[in-house]
């Protein structure tokens, strides 16, 4: 899925709307991501976070920290990476190339990755899904991902949100890989933070692509942290499940259908989705459309009380 310039279609570009529209960045409010637009407080940095390389004590409190949160099979070792996104870049790599099934629509940077490493689009060798999807919110079951194929990909970069609904205890089985996003839930995407779950030998092949000290020390501290608070989380989910009925109601009264999501982004059906678009961008709000559907635009959750009264009066 690519736009008329040939590059991949994503969420963000607030470059080139204050190109097109006008402003400045600090006068538009992003509404085109899925990012938690109230974020975890950053600790206060040790000071050798910034200075020397992370040791092996630092990572394995990171990887314990992670593999608590997410309740980690012991049969499943854990992998920090930066982003989740570094990973997806290097998961094809893992199998010969072959034929892989990518259930559309969904994050297009699975099926770019698979593609460079001459993977097929089929359903044979491999299967990814996004749980829960972007942009639709689609949940999937343990039952419609039995296969013997070789290698499962389970993205769960949304899925802090549905923590009752992960497939982690997946991991343990050969070929499965689950992908955690640090960014997205936490609100901290520039920290550049995911992890893969999976066998240990999927995990040390992943581990060599990667290569040393892939996380940065105010990453690891960061990481570390936040995965400990678990009143945080349980709060930040209820403040988001509060925030996704208010914007629901909002974008309904103005005429909106919903379409689908998270409680950290939601889809809506708007009949001319360019035409929306456009009119909240004259207000300086910028959304996501996409190259696949006329009709979807997708709202980030707005974070100030501030943008809430901005969005209502654009919408008005």
């Amino acid at each position: 899925m690519t736009g008329t310039d040939g590059k991949r279609d994503h969420g963000g570009g607030i470059d080139g709307a204050v190109a097109r529209f006008g402003g400045t960045r600090g006068d538009w409010i992003d509404l085109s991501t899925g990012i938690n637009p109230l974020p975890y407080p950053l600790p206060d940095f040790p000071p050798d976070a910034w200075t020397a390389l992370p040791d092996q004590g630092a990572f394995e409190a990171l990887s314990d920290a992670a593999r608590a949160f997410w309740r980690v099979p012991g049969g499943a070792a854990l992998l920090a990476a930066p982003g989740a996104s570094a990973l997806i870049a290097r998961i094809p790599a893992l199998l010969p190339a072959g034929t892989v099934e990518i259930p559309a629509p969904t994050y297009n940077e699975h099926r770019a990755a698979f593609r460079a490493h001459g993977w097929q689009e089929g359903n044979g060798d491999a299967l990814v899904v996004v749980h829960p999807n972007n942009p639709d919110g689609r949940v999937w079951t343990e039952a419609e991902l039995a296969s013997d194929r070789r290698l499962t990909v389970i993205d769960e970069s949304f899925g802090d949100v549905l923590p009752e609904s992960s497939l982690v205890h997946l991991a343990e089985r050969p070929g499965v890989v689950v992908l955690k996003s640090f960014g997205k839930f936490w609100g901290l995407a520039g920290l550049r933070l995911g992890f893969a779950i999976a066998h240990p030998e999927t995990i040390d092949r992943l581990a060599e692509m990667i290569g040393p000290w892939a996380v940065s020390g105010p990453g690891i501290a960061t990481g570390t942290v936040a995965l400990r608070d678990l009143g945080w989380a349980e709060e930040t989910r209820a403040r988001l499940a509060r925030d996704a009925e208010r914007l629901d109601a909002v974008m309904t009264r103005a005429g909106a259908a919903i379409a689908g999501g998270t409680t950290l982004f939601r889809l809506y059906d708007v009949g001319e989705a360019a035409r929306w678009q456009e009119r909240l961008a004259r207000h300086h709000i910028w959304t996501r459309i996409f190259p696949y559907s006329d009709r979807w635009i997708r709202f980030g959750l707005p974070g100030p009380e501030a943008h809430w009264a901005r969005l209502e009066e654009a919408l008005a």
